[in-house]
């Protein structure tokens, strides 16, 4: 008995360090997804913070050009068509430029990735999973810059549907376009980690600056008799 001890504590320490090595690769597998989510948090924001933009352009477009046509013309169905082609058209050609761009950078992309494999003579032709998947999608870029611009410009035209009478409806259209620039610019503050209040404003006020502008040269061109 007393021979077979020394053998029992052997058995016992070699039952612990697997133990020890379990612990080890486990809080290494740990931090790698932990990197994981961080890097992945990092490209849903740049997306998201896009998206922001693509609403942000909508709203503050199809507002302008409401608010343009309404110094001239002061009935509701004028300005109101006058947003949905505006919508329309600002949200094809966002998606016609955001493919075009990404296609570029995907093309760009693709060609690097051969170059780099005839550099290291490599014999693999094609592309795995892992790397198609890191390239950009120019036709869900379009999709996504498309359906952003649309849901902005939903804003000015959902707040002059249903309001007959001239200055309450510019009032309203000016009010609701106030308050989502705020929102926007909030959330693209935040996206970005720039300043929430100071941010928000530089959108207010440019939004106010480029609706004033676009009334006053449209009301001046309007009076001339054009």
């Amino acid at each position: 008995m007393i021979s077979m001890e020394p053998i029992h504590f052997k058995n016992s320490q070699n039952e612990i360090q697997p133990t020890v090595n379990d612990d080890i690769e486990g809080q290494e597998i740990q931090e790698v997804e932990q990197i994981v989510q961080v890097y992945d948090y990092s490209k849903r924001a740049q997306w998201l913070r896009a998206a922001v933009l693509g609403a942000n352009d909508g709203l503050l477009s199809t507002s302008a050009l409401m608010i343009g046509v309404g110094a001239v013309r002061k009935d509701a169905k004028t300005m109101i068509l006058t947003g949905i082609a505006g919508l329309v058209a600002g949200a094809c050609s966002m998606a016609i430029g955001e493919f075009v761009s990404v296609y570029s950078q995907y093309d760009i992309e693709v060609a690097q990735f051969k170059r780099e494999n005839r550099a290291k003579s490599v014999e693999k032709s094609e592309m795995d999973q892992a790397e198609k998947e890191k390239l950009p999608n120019p036709f869900q870029a379009a999709a996504a810059s498309a359906f952003a611009f649309a849901v902005g410009a939903l804003v000015p035209l959902l707040a002059a549907a249903f309001i007959s009478d001239y200055h309450v409806r510019l009032g309203v259209v000016v009010a609701a376009v106030s308050v989502a620039l705020l929102g926007f610019g909030g959330v693209g503050a935040t996206l970005g980690r720039a300043p929430l209040v100071k941010s928000s404003l530089r959108v207010l006020f440019g939004g106010w600056l480029a609706m004033g502008i676009t009334f006053g040269l449209t009301k001046l061109i309007g009076s001339t008799g054009l």
